[in-house]
């Protein structure tokens, strides 16, 4: 008899917790993970807020072991979500069979608040691409959008790294 009570006891609390979680959708799922990816702050910094405030001078200082600049960092996650969206809008493109190292670039004075927006435009893009997709759409595309959320996250890790090494992080934006 306590061992039916127990199992009864956990076959509810199970019961319960899949109808609390009856709105989680694959759709939710890859949405929360690019938004958080692009701009809205959870477990860690989203790029727009890592990149934002910063002048040209300081995106594109780089150390002198080869690094690469908050700017070459900003652009390399411009060309590969670009990638992405293209992808995901039908946009026929070529295999990339270029160097990486190619979509790394610097900016100038001018260049760098058009990149910052590039940027913004491009992640709103994809969000907005996975938001009017179908369930048949987002299951061809779920592994895609995981992957360019943890290249964006890992990418943004560096991107703060560099803003706290050189004293140009507040900590209010996040990673105390």
């Amino acid at each position: 008899m306590k061992y039916t009570l127990i199992l009864v006891f956990f076959c509810i609390a199970y019961t319960s917790k899949a109808q609390n979680d009856s709105s989680v959708t694959l759709k939710s799922i890859l949405l929360e993970q690019l938004k958080t990816t692009h701009n809205m702050k959870d477990w860690f910094v989203p790029p727009t807020i890592a990149v934002a405030g910063l002048t040209p001078e300081q995106a594109n200082w780089k150390d002198s072991s080869g690094n690469h600049s908050i700017a070459q960092l900003t652009t390399h996650l411009i060309f590969w979500n670009k990638r992405v969206l293209n992808n995901l809008r039908g946009i026929k493109q070529d295999p990339f069979n270029a160097d990486n190292k190619e979509t790394f670039s610097p900016v100038d004075e001018k260049s760098w608040p058009a990149t910052i927006k590039e940027l913004d435009n491009v992640l709103t893009g994809i969000e907005d691409a996975v938001q009017n997709a179908d369930d048949a759409t987002l299951a061809k595309i779920a592994s895609t959008i995981a992957h360019i959320g943890t290249h964006n996250a890992y990418h943004t890790g560096q991107i703060v790294y560099i803003r706290k090494m050189k004293g140009w992080w507040d900590d209010n934006n996040g990673v105390k």
